[in-house]
């Protein structure tokens, strides 16, 4: 019962806040103006984010006291969270160096492996493997990559938002599932903390998150993932499956540029959603699209794995398959032609 009125309160805190920060975001003409480079034809306020990363962050002390989580997993989450807030609010409203957005991006990193103790042992078929330094680089590379490839993936209307409504859902139910009741809080709070943003943010957008809100987003998810790998390191690949559009998407476009000597830092419009995007002529379809390949394939493949039925290196192969496949069809990482954004 008491679940309950906290999660009512953090999808009613995240949904007003977010309806004040449009409000705001329109009286002071915070606009994200279409370019060339947008998915997007018509002036929408930005900064919505912010609602996402402040009903998260308040709920965060409730899921404290409650002992339901850690005091090293609040301090990970809050340090990490806001700063990398922090510098996406701040590039948000002016504009930040790449390189230096990038070491925050680094420190936040750090941070956050630092009080989760680094990478635990992981279980590759059948064998456990303690990856010792070497683990704990792969898992700050992950995480900072993670930070950024939310921000590419939050190009369209409504899909960011629900990619990660669908992955807390989703692990928090496979924990219920395998009887980890203790990671199953926080994934269900950020969860509804997006869902009362999404609801200004479902296409067409009345709103847009930013990078304060897509960086939070990556950056939580990432440590979320890494912070269940202590309890099992096929819980790990569970949240690696559940967000696969996303890593597999952002993933092969970035190495498909990089072959072919894109400056991979400047703003582009030819990642697979993206294409299909303008191919469907619609931003609503290619969400529902993506949530529907989060429920009937993704989520699936990782109960298998989160139940060790299947080796985890070998379910997240499998589940990539058909994505890879589908951002290959859409294009993914092409050279971009001149197309009308809707």
């Amino acid at each position: 019962m008491i679940l309950g009125w906290v999660l009512l309160v953090v999808f009613g805190a995240s949904w007003l806040l977010t309806l004040l920060l449009r409000r705001y975001a329109l009286s002071k003409s915070l606009m994200d103006i279409p370019n060339a480079r947008s998915s997007h034809s018509v002036p929408t306020p930005r900064g919505g984010g912010v609602a996402i990363v402040f009903s998260f962050i308040c709920a965060l002390p409730v899921v404290l006291m409650g002992s339901v989580m850690s005091m090293e997993q609040f301090v990970a989450l809050l340090g990490s969270g806001l700063l990398i807030a922090l510098i996406g609010f701040a590039d948000d409203h002016g504009h930040i160096a790449a390189r230096w957005r990038l070491l925050g991006h680094f420190i936040g990193g750090v941070w956050g492996l630092y009080w989760l103790g680094g990478l635990g042992p992981i279980s590759i078929f059948g064998s456990a493997i303690n990856l010792g330094w070497l683990g704990n680089f792969i898992a700050l590379i992950y995480v900072v990559w993670m930070l950024n490839l939310y921000n590419f993936m939050d190009g369209i209307d409504g899909l960011a938002s629900i990619e990660a409504i669908c992955a807390c859902l989703g692990a928090s139910l496979i924990f219920w599932i395998t009887g980890n009741y203790s990671l199953i809080l926080a994934p269900l709070i950020l969860a509804f903390a997006v869902a009362g943003f999404c609801w200004w943010n479902f296409p067409p957008a009345r709103i847009f998150m930013g990078d304060a809100g897509s960086g939070f987003l990556g950056v939580t998810l990432a440590i979320l993932s890494i912070y269940s790998a202590w309890t099992s390191s096929a819980l790990l690949f569970v949240w690696l499956i559940m967000l696969g559009v996303f890593i597999v998407d952002a993933t092969l476009t970035l190495l498909r540029r990089l072959v072919r000597g894109d400056a991979v830092y400047e703003a582009h419009r030819s990642h697979a959603y993206q294409f299909a995007s303008r191919q469907l002529k619609s931003h609503k379809k290619v969400t529902f699209g993506v949530a529907a390949i989060n429920v009937f394939w993704l989520w699936p493949m990782a109960l298998i794995v989160g139940k060790q039925w299947m080796d985890p290196v070998l379910g997240v192969f499998i589940s990539y398959l058909p994505l890879i496949a589908l951002a290959i069809f859409f294009k993914g990482g092409s050279l971009e032609r001149k197309e009308t954004a809707v």
